[in-house]
């Protein structure tokens, strides 16, 4: 599609950005209104299930859909993504009970992955390695801007009008994209007759499932060392196994396993899913420290955040021009995973002294950094592979990230709760005195600091000559949920680091100026040479 108008390429990333921006502020906006939607519908015990099930439909479907979308053509796929989203969407906002909503999010999920999916790889088709860093940097910024405005406005729909709304209100969106991008997008596939891996295709799924649950699973609802988890784990190694023999075998894989052997590919990938790791971690579990042991409020929270998706949106902005005008994309992924991994250590020397000027300072570092090396790693994987493999190289690139970003916030929760517990043992024994409180037992749970209602609850039943050791307990369970927090940054600060070490290896090509391959092109040079050699003739 390289041949198409400057104009008509640039209408239709807007209709990309839009169909992200679309499914991006869809998938922020649920965390915000989720108890507001449990409390009506109820299902506390499953709501997690809402996030769970779209994560795993989101990866399976971006994964899959990359490699048919090489043979068939972008445009079917993005076209079916955008139209089972907003049909998710819609039976979502009708949900009566956890259950349907649990479903119709999944239903979500898998149109989800196909636009993420086929919308980075879109921007292959319509620019050449060169020119899409800006692209990139555009699209990465739709992702902070739907972070930046998606949980202030879930919140104000579900305190002005009803929750269903959440889902609804940006249904417009989604049906504008899709005709914009089924009248403009030219549906373009691959001359070559093949078959598809079904049976890849099925293998892969049972891998990726499990090992998802897994880690979704792990230290919360079911222990590290629990049969369950090691049974996920177990059978993800099996099916990986299985998995790479058929590969090797298949005529037309849906993951060709050549591609790893291409060091920027591997490379690339590797370090998207410990720089996922690291960013999922930072956007889950920096809240816990503004709002647990600073005593923010909830919805000041989500303002101190977007201090954080401001930054990345404004260098993941500049940064992309600026690969597409030097040609140059190494420095910035080492400059932003470097600058990302301050911004982590910095956080993970945070104590209950840090100021909220302080604590906005830390998340700008680390935003800084992320919209550095966010349009990057996509950007190196989709320079170094042939064309033909855009849509399935694209895919991989996106599962790495998500995939890390489960992974990380897994980890990073395990680290909490183990220095928690840890520390708590320590404050029973030190503080004695609570136990004349049974009342007051509730506060050795560093979690009821994340509900002001609940503390202000407890106080109120504290008889007043004992309101200074109330205090006193709630200043040590501050310190240790910030002490447990510390610990768990610095654990992503030490995978930012590993990643900055093997980026340092990652060779640097030069961004092609066209997407067509070396023999294409050499052909085309042979071709007008000849034709150059007759009109000499004549």
């Amino acid at each position: 599609m390289e041949h198409l108008e400057h104009r008509q390429k640039v209408t239709i990333m807007i209709a990309i950005m839009a169909a992200m921006l679309f499914a991006a502020l869809n998938q922020t906006i649920v965390g915000t209104a989720l108890p507001v939607i449990v409390a009506d519908i109820g299902g506390m015990d499953y709501f997690s299930w809402v996030f769970t099930i779209y994560m795993l439909t989101t990866s399976l479907t971006a994964i899959l859909v990359g490699k048919l979308s090489d043979t068939y053509g972008r445009k079917p796929f993005i076209l079916v993504g955008i139209g089972v989203f907003i049909v998710g969407a819609l039976l979502c906002g009708t949900s009566v009970n956890i259950y349907q909503l649990i479903i119709y999010r999944g239903i979500q999920g898998f149109g989800g992955g196909m636009i993420m999916s086929t919308a980075f790889t879109a921007i292959g088709d319509l620019f050449p390695p060169r020119e899409r860093g800006r692209w990139q940097g555009l699209m990465a910024s739709v992702f902070g801007l739907s972070s930046v405005f998606g949980p202030t406005l879930g919140g104000y729909i579900v305190d002005t009008f009803k929750w269903n709304w959440v889902f609804w209100v940006f249904l417009p969106f989604g049906i504008v994209a899709f005709i914009m991008i089924y009248k403009m997008f030219p549906n373009i596939k691959s001359n070559e007759k093949t078959t598809v891996d079904y049976l890849g295709a099925i293998i892969l799924a049972s891998t990726i499932t499990p090992l998802l649950l897994a880690f979704s699973w792990a230290g919360e609802t079911y222990a590290w060392d629990s049969a369950v988890i090691i049974g996920l784990f177990s059978w993800s190694v099996v099916a990986l196994s299985v998995f790479i023999f058929v590969e090797q075998r298949a005529k037309n894989p849906i993951i060709p396993l050549h591609l790893f052997k291409n060091s920027i590919f591997s490379i690339s990938n590797v370090s998207g899913l410990l720089m996922g790791m690291g960013m999922f971690g930072a956007i889950m579990y920096m809240p816990f420290f503004i709002q647990g042991v600073m005593g923010i409020s909830a919805t000041k929270s989500g303002f101190v955040m977007m201090s954080m998706m401001l930054s990345m949106v404004i260098t993941s902005t500049v940064g992309g021009q600026l690969i597409t005008k030097t040609g140059r994309y190494k420095i910035f992924a080492i400059a932003g995973l470097l600058i990302m991994g301050i911004g982590m250590f910095s956080m993970s020397q945070m104590t209950v002294e840090t100021t909220l000027v302080g604590a906005v300072r830390n998340l700008m570092i680390v935003g800084f950094g992320l919209g550095l090396s966010f349009p990057v790693l996509t950007l190196t994987v989709q320079n170094a592979v042939d064309y033909k493999y855009l849509g399935v190289a694209t895919s991989a690139s996106q599962f790495f990230r998500q995939a890390g970003g489960t992974i990380g916030v897994s980890i990073m929760g395990a680290i909490m709760n183990r220095i928690m517990a840890n520390e708590m043992q320590d404050l029973s024994i030190s503080s004695g005195q609570t136990a004349q409180l049974d009342n007051m037992k509730a506060m050795e749970n560093p979690q009821v600091l994340m509900d002001p209602d609940k503390i202000n609850q407890i106080k109120e039943t504290v008889p007043s000559e004992m309101l200074p050791v109330f205090n006193q307990v709630i200043d040590k369970v501050q310190v240790v949920l910030s002490t447990a927090l510390g610990g768990s940054f610095l654990f992503g600060t030490f995978i930012l680091g590993v990643a900055f070490v093997l980026i340092l290896f990652l060779k640097e090509i030069p961004l092609r100026m066209t997407n067509k391959t070396d023999e294409e092109s050499a052909n085309e040079n042979t071709q007008e040479r000849s034709v150059q050699e007759s009109e000499a003739t004549v």
